[in-house]
């Protein structure tokens, strides 16, 4: 039996996420243990709470809108738009704010998959 599967798009299926931010699953199945995509919205003059993923390495991909991205001790933020990746190793410090004026969406992948077990609040 083949894996092959469409996995539709659901804009029913988003969800506030504590950090701050709207989140609609793309993939996060255990048959693919290897990789969890996720859609994040972040609206305007957002910051989304500091975080780290145990295990895990994230990548934003980042769809429209605008703003700062934060890592590790970075106080200042980098700048990012639409286009831009940011490549967040594991257990590293992270959030990001919407400078724009409309939604920040940026499509977080993360390998090995997502689990909530592994998300890590920082203050």
């Amino acid at each position: 039996m083949s894996d092959a599967k469409v996995y539709p798009h659901s804009q029913n299926a988003e969800y506030f996420f504590k950090e701050g931010c709207f989140i609609v699953e793309s993939l996060n199945d255990e048959r693919h243990p290897e990789l969890s995509i996720a859609r994040a919205r972040v609206a305007s003059g957002v910051t989304t709470q500091p975080h780290a993923l145990r295990d895990t390495t994230e990548r934003y991909l980042i769809q429209s809108g605008e703003g700062l991205v934060f890592l590790g001790n970075d106080a200042d933020g980098q700048h990012v738009m639409a286009g831009d990746v940011v490549v967040i190793p594991a257990g590293v410090r992270q959030s990001i704010c919407n400078t724009g004026a409309e939604d920040l969406i940026f499509h977080a992948i993360c390998t090995p998959r997502f689990l909530p077990e592994n998300y890590l609040a920082l203050s």
